[in-house]
């Protein structure tokens, strides 16, 4: 017992083991790291047991682990640089084998059961080929005399044509808002380094409005399919059109004009959810 008692003694500690010592030597709670970090306290908990398969990708383990340390008086980056390492060693165990017992005859159903289910199915395709075909007839002179408008009908008139959006530079100046359909996790900061304008998760509905002194923001998420960029009040649709790892992206009004405009289609954006606005930090 006392090999193993000091075994215990120099064993290093782990990621979670040092955030989780470090919390409690500031008398911080974990509901108190979620208010201040915006990290859900489900999150917290798996990163202080070590419990990696039950977050999200990669990316937001690290995110998540930095934001934890740099909140707690850790350094962020080194834990965040010693946790890719270890994610990027650890193997996911190869499955089990499974073992399938032999059919019971006594439950396979009887050969009389499968030929009538087989000519029922013949009777559908059959009765189906024939609707089908039924189709395809011509219509009569008298119906298609019906479903002609009259000579005296007036034509239709042009189709409204979709709003057109302003050239980007008619943006510049205008407020961004950012609104999440989904919970997401993100930086916002100047370009070039800099201390964070914002940096945590929004949740479904919530948004955030880029402070006016922001000179040269940049943005860097994992998911950029479901933060949704307005301009001067102007949905301009979603950062990225798929889920993928985006760093950099300038969040000037006609930067982001340039970029959205360039790729979004020309029909009518749906509308945003109600959403909750988050201060800047």
């Amino acid at each position: 017992m006392a090999e193993e008692a000091q075994g215990d003694e120099f064993r290093p500690l782990s990621i979670g083991e040092r955030l989780q010592q470090a919390r409690e030597a500031k008398g911080l709670s974990v509901e108190d790291v979620a208010s201040q970090t915006r990290i859900p306290i489900r999150h917290l908990n798996h990163i202080e047991h070590e419990q990696w398969d039950a977050l999200p990708a990669p990316t937001y383990c690290i995110g998540f682990v930095r934001s934890y340390a740099n909140a707690i008086g850790l350094d962020g980056a080194e834990l965040g640089r010693e946790l890719r390492e270890q994610l990027g060693t650890t193997r996911s165990r190869a499955p089990a084998p499974e073992y399938y017992e032999p059919a019971d005859p006594a439950r396979v159903p009887p050969r009389s059961l499968a030929i009538v289910a087989g000519l029922i199915a013949i009777v559908l395709v059959v009765g189906y080929l024939i609707w089908r075909s039924s189709l395809d007839r011509p219509q009569e002179p008298a119906a298609v005399a019906e479903s002609s408008p009259p000579a005296d009908a007036p034509a239709a008139g042009p189709r409204p044509q979709p709003r057109p959006q302003p050239p980007p530079q008619a943006l510049a100046g205008q407020p961004v808002t950012l609104v999440a359909t989904d919970e997401v996790w993100l930086r916002i900061g100047e370009a070039g380094g800099g201390a964070a304008l914002f940096q945590g998760i929004l949740t479904a509905g919530q948004r955030f409005d880029l402070p006016p002194t922001a000179q040269r923001p940049v943005l860097r998420t994992g998911r950029p399919q479901v933060l949704r960029v307005t301009v001067g009040g102007r949905d301009l649709g979603p950062i990225e059109p798929v889920e993928r790892t985006v760093s950099d992206v300038s969040l000037r009004p006609e930067d982001l004009a340039a970029r959205l405009q360039g790729g979004q289609s020309r029909g009518v954006s749906p509308p945003l959810p109600a959403p909750t606005p988050i201060p800047p930090q």
